[in-house]
């Protein structure tokens, strides 16, 4: 017995080979010795050969020990993230009931270009007026690259544009002609046209931060909804344009028309009903009512009234190629310079916000620097480029939740939206999943 007191047992290691089976008890059955072969045969077996019969191994060497780990499979980025949740879209979002409304206002719509300007003239206008429309439309694409507002709203304001407002500026200005008997076409353009017709786009914008006010964050927001409500209402009003100047004068005036409409102006309507959509994001962004909102939106809807009649004006009564070039280009380019200092404040409460986080350790320094200035995105896209597999798709994905994460945190801190919580949660897990993704091997 030893005197070191008792022994501690031994703990199994996790990767201790299973034990050897036991021998076999029962002893080998001798072999007679006429059992053998004779010698000319046994020399034609070789030893390997026979103990490769025997144990199924080309030598030795290859057999296996009684326990192989099998070896970690490298992984690789998934081709889509998993099932992870998404922000709740309550209050980003509009009914399919009212597009389905639109629908049949569509409807109504094309029966009217149909019966008023014949088939052909109506097909030419619609196919012109895609020009334009899709100009206008790349164009706030690149206002919105920042934080890209839900897709449901930008078709529903791009709708409401080309259907709504069409249609009930259509049903008012047919009431005014046949109540007042108005016939005069100047009175027409620079009165009556930019008020019927800015209350109706502007009624759009109000609708949607009605709708999806968590979708409606500040100037920016206010200004790509108005101008797609603006772009929906010129597509639809270029279709009769284009229309009547085919019928009226064929080819040749349908050119100049095209050119002045869908080349000189294709921002024309986007500009007017994007100020009022401006007056409704600043009161979106200091977090006001819709009373409140509703107030700031009429002030917006005077501004595109004004710049409207203006418009209209020097189309009717001065010169219009003199005042374009030395008042609405201008006007356009003022107009640009906005959209560009307002871009780049949202990117400074962007990184703002997302510093908070790195603060909590969600973030690197470095990961805010990428994800929350153009340079930086630039520079991560790139990075990501050259990953296996080109995960430019996952740095993107990134980049989203990151700007959709600060906006919510934003929400969050002024307390106007109660689900900032709940979303804030689902856009941190995406947020580290992708960025799993990002930097498997």
């Amino acid at each position: 017995m030893s005197s070191g007191g008792p022994s501690q047992p031994q703990q199994p290691s996790p990767y201790a080979p299973p034990p050897a089976p036991p021998l076999p008890s029962t002893p080998p059955q001798q072999v007679p010795p006429r059992a053998f072969a004779p010698a000319p045969y046994a020399s034609q077996v070789s030893a390997p050969a026979a103990r490769t019969s025997v144990t199924g191994y080309a030598s030795s060497l290859a057999q296996p020990t009684p326990y192989t780990p099998p070896a970690p499979v490298a992984p690789s980025p998934a081709e889509s993230l998993p099932a992870l949740p998404v922000p709740t879209r309550t209050g980003r979002t509009v009914s399919l009931w009212l597009f389905g409304v639109l629908g049949f206002l569509l409807i109504a719509l094309v029966g009217y270009f149909v019966w008023a300007l014949g088939s052909f003239a109506s097909v030419v206008g619609l196919v012109l007026a895609l020009i334009p429309l899709t100009i206008v439309f790349l164009g706030v694409r690149l206002i919105d690259r920042w934080e890209p507002e839900p897709k449901r709203l930008v078709a529903f304001a791009i709708a409401w544009g080309a259907v709504a407002a069409v249609g009930l500026t259509l049903l008012v200005d047919t009431a005014l002609t046949l109540l007042l008997d108005i016939r005069s076409e100047e009175f027409t353009a620079v009165v009556q046209a930019p008020i019927v017709e800015e209350l109706w786009k502007g009624l759009g914008v109000f609708l949607i931060f009605l709708l999806a006010r968590r979708a409606f964050d500040g100037p920016v927001d206010g200004i790509v909804y108005g101008a797609l409500v603006g772009a929906g209402f010129a597509f639809t009003e270029n279709i009769q344009y284009f229309g009547v100047s085919l019928i009226e004068g064929g080819g040749e005036q349908l050119t100049v028309t095209f050119v002045v409409r869908g080349l000189f102006s294709p921002f024309a309507h986007a500009m007017f009903t994007a100020i009022t959509g401006f007056a409704i994001g600043l009161v979106a962004r200091r977090h006001g009512s819709a009373k409140a909102a509703l107030g700031a939106g009429a002030v917006g809807v005077v501004g595109a009234i004004l710049l409207h009649a203006l418009w209209n004006g020097s189309a009717t009564f001065a010169d219009f190629f003199g005042l374009y070039f030395t008042l609405q280009v201008p006007l356009f380019i003022g107009f640009i310079l906005c959209i560009v200092a307002l871009r780049r404040e949202e990117a400074r409460l962007t990184r703002a916000r997302l510093e908070d986080y790195a603060a909590a350790g969600w973030f690197t320094p470095e990961e805010v620097t990428m994800l929350a200035t153009p340079a930086g995105r630039k520079v991560g896209l790139a990075w990501a480029s050259q990953l296996r597999g080109d995960r430019r798709p996952l740095m993107r994905a990134f980049i989203k939740e990151a700007t959709e994460l600060a906006a919510v945190r934003q929400r969050a801190i002024t307390g106007r939206d109660p689900m900032a919580v709940d979303d804030e949660r689902a856009l941190l897990i995406r947020t580290r999943a992708t960025r799993a993704a990002l930097l498997a091997y």
